[in-house]
């Protein structure tokens, strides 16, 4: 069991995977999210974690499930992920998981605002 102290102090930070384009034209729930884009730019996956970001995209590509068989991972991204996108995230954390969760949400704001389609959470 974790404690009040440990749950404090786990780091988490925030990542962006690149997404097939494909995630636009065969996602209804996507393209609904994302009615601002124009097919320019990429299509993105914004998350947050206290694992190392390619230990996320891994656990996501793999369909991971809790030891209680809970999904871990984001059909998103486990279908049509492609790689992670260090440039958009290198500079965010570590967090706690309060400023991650906020920072996941204002990130995948900005880069829709930049003409990316962008899915998160």
């Amino acid at each position: 069991m974790r404690t009040f102290a440990s749950a404090m102090s786990t780091a988490y930070t925030v990542y962006v995977i690149e997404l097939s384009r494909k995630v636009f034209t065969e996602d209804r729930r996507f393209r609904e999210a994302n009615p601002q884009y124009n097919g320019v730019l990429e299509c993105l996956y914004v998350g947050q974690t206290a694992k190392t970001p390619q230990e996320r995209l891994a656990q996501h590509k793999s369909g991971a499930r809790s030891a209680k068989g809970l999904k871990l991972s984001s059909d998103i991204v486990r279908k049509y992920g492609r790689y992670l996108r260090p440039s958009l995230y290198q500079n965010i954390g570590p967090l706690t998981r309060a400023e991650a969760l906020e920072v996941e949400e204002g990130l995948a704001l900005e880069l829709r605002r930049k003409g990316y389609a962008v899915w998160w959470g």
